[in-house]
């Protein structure tokens, strides 16, 4: 097949997003390093990881709004040089408030991508679930390379380096993003910012039962991707008493299975339907967490951890769901709406689940996620069974 401009569209947007990922997983593998440099327990860590998930969340209308403003091609570099920049804040912090500030810009800025650039693809592509599979795998493998390689350099250098290692990443990405995207004609170019705030357009969309069912489901995976980002290293480092580096390896395999298989579940999305491909997502999830919290040995957290990565590629379904909802017109503002809305509720997942593991124990924050899962199942099946059209 001859390559096309939106495949070059599709390319650099997939690595715009790895980076955008890369900076914040960045974090995970280091959570004991942080923990102990700062004196900070696991609930104070979540606390500042769920509000760079919150101002990740906040930016995603108003990245829309800025698309809409000024064209998506802008807003994709602010988003990856904003990126780069909060690394330095964070590296250089002298304490745990500098640092806490400096997660949260990492989350506002890295937050301007995601929504104007699914905007973006699917204004050049028709089968939206695979070019959104495409895209969402950069999150993945993201995952795949932070967890190993800040490990690997956290052990010999220290977590300030390892995290600093976003800035290697940001910068050529940056370069070429610069270089081959064409600038994008902006749908809005006169038109204040303020004026672009309609509330009740924005009243209407989320008043849609669709929507708002497609809204739930959203939340309750989110909430459970964004805690298993934050502690999946702790989990296997703290409860079942692996290394730093097992860790951050399993870490990676998890996120390696969901970059490579989010493809698929896009696919299986375009041609089988979103719920069926939502409910194998969840599936694959539940059994992934049970295997990991009652099982011990290599073979059985391996296929936990594989599981599990199956079931958190949710978005190559989740995504298309909504944006099938949404006319051509309310795409670009509609998405960054629905993204902040249900992110923002979501983003107490990572203090959530490190709260329950303080007071409980890891096999009880884990088998809360569990039953989150199992709630979705349970949505899907009494969509079907009544026929209710959400």
């Amino acid at each position: 097949m001859r390559w096309q401009y939106r495949d070059t569209v599709l390319v650099i947007c997939t690595l715009a997003l790895f980076v955008t990922v890369y900076g914040r997983l960045a974090l995970s593998p280091v959570v004991p390093d942080v923990a102990t440099e700062f004196d900070v327990s696991n609930a104070m860590i979540g606390a500042a990881l769920s509000g760079m998930w919150l101002t990740y969340a906040l930016t995603q209308f108003p990245s829309g709004l800025l698309a809409e403003r000024y064209g998506e091609r802008l807003v994709i570099l602010a988003s990856i040089a904003g990126t780069v920049l909060a690394t330095f804040v964070i590296v250089a912090a002298p304490g745990f408030v500098v640092f806490s500030a400096g997660v949260l810009v990492l989350g506002a800025l890295a937050g301007l991508h995601y929504s104007v650039a699914t905007t973006l693809l699917t204004r050049v592509y028709d089968d939206i679930g695979t070019a959104i599979g495409v895209h969402n795998s950069g999150a993945p493998l993201a995952g795949l390379a932070a967890p190993v390689i800040v490990s690997w350099v956290a052990v010999r250098y220290g977590w300030r380096p390892a995290v600093a290692l976003t800035v290697a990443v940001g910068v050529p990405v940056f370069v070429l993003a610069a270089w081959r995207i064409r600038p994008t004609e902006p749908r809005q170019p006169t038109q204040p910012l303020r004026d672009l705030f309609d509330l009740g357009a924005m009243r209407g969309l989320l008043s849609r039962p669709a929507v708002i069912f497609t809204g739930v489901i959203a939340i309750i995976v989110e909430f459970t991707w964004q805690a298993v980002a934050s502690f999946l290293p702790a989990f296997f480092a703290q409860y079942h008493g692996y290394s730093t580096t097992v860790a951050g390896i399993f870490f990676g395999v998890y996120f390696l299975i969901q970059g490579t298989l989010q493809v698929g579940v896009g696919a299986i999305a375009d041609r089988f339907g979103r719920d069926v491909a939502i409910g194998l997502c969840m599936a694959a999830g539940i059994a992934g967490l049970a295997l990991l919290v009652t099982g011990g040995d290599l073979v059985t957290l391996t296929a936990g951890t594989l599981l599990l990565g199956i079931g958190m590629g949710w978005g190559a379904a989740v995504f298309p769901r909504f944006m099938d909802r949404l006319s051509a017109d309310e795409q670009s503002f509609g998405f960054g709406l629905f993204r902040t809305v249900y992110m923002t509720v979501a983003a107490s997942g990572s203090v959530v689940v490190g709260l329950l593991a303080d007071l409980f124990g890891w096999a009880v924050s884990f088998g809360f996620l569990t039953a989150l899962l199992g709630l979705v199942c349970a949505l899907l099946l009494v969509n079907a069974l009544f026929d209710l059209g959400y």
